[in-house]
């Protein structure tokens, strides 16, 4: 895509729509609408989720930026549910510590990588960041934000690229193992058993 747009919260241009895409979540009732964006200075993932937890209607609206690099720098969510509104900030400084407003969040000092419980968009960071050969894996912690309270807490994570675009993910030592399809952005396609892309732009 080619379209461009101001993003007048920051400033920054020109912000260019990379790929848009719809997931539709397969286990449990759900759907999202994302985009990914090139920044002037690097890059911005944004969507916005329906879903069901226990009967409970949720709806989610994010963006993420990330520097050049794919190292999460700033997290902006917004989490709606029976009237009720839950908002979280983070930004993330040069020595890798994250602050929620003016108070820093001590546990995920040192993470790079933010990971939102509610989409998969979230797995393009490490995927493009590491930029694994074939068989070869990583291990990261990321600063991982759980559902449906948005509380904070890290998870261990590691990623193992199995073909040019399948990777092996795994969380907690291995407690959570699931095999996800991506495409040329590193942007799910399939991520079993939870998410499943199912239109596009681009590709």
């Amino acid at each position: 895509m080619t379209s461009q747009r101001t993003d007048a919260a920051s400033g920054r241009t020109p912000v260019r729509c990379l790929r848009a895409l719809v997931w539709l979540r397969m286990d449990s009732p759900g759907t999202e609408y994302f985009e990914l964006r090139e920044l002037s200075d690097g890059w911005e993932l944004a969507g916005s989720v329906v879903l069901a937890d226990a009967g409970v209607p949720y709806a989610a609206d994010y963006t993420l930026r990330c520097d050049g690099q794919w190292a999460t720098r700033e997290a902006r969510i917004l989490l709606r549910r029976g009237g009720m509104e839950q908002a979280l900030s983070l930004r993330v400084d040069a020595q890798r510590r994250w602050w929620r407003g003016d108070e820093e969040v001590p546990q995920l000092r040192g993470c790079t990588d933010i990971d939102l419980a509610f989409t998969p968009s979230t797995n393009t960071l490490p995927i493009r960041r590491l930029a694994l050969e074939v068989g070869k894996g990583s291990d990261v912690t990321a600063a991982w934000v759980r559902m449906p309270d948005l509380s904070l807490v890290t998870l261990p994570q590691r990623y193992t690229r199995l073909t040019p675009s399948r990777y092996r993910y795994e969380s907690n030592g291995g407690s959570f193992v699931a095999e996800v399809d991506t495409d040329e952005l590193g942007l799910v396609m399939a991520y079993p058993p939870g998410w499943e892309r199912v239109a596009s732009t681009g590709r």
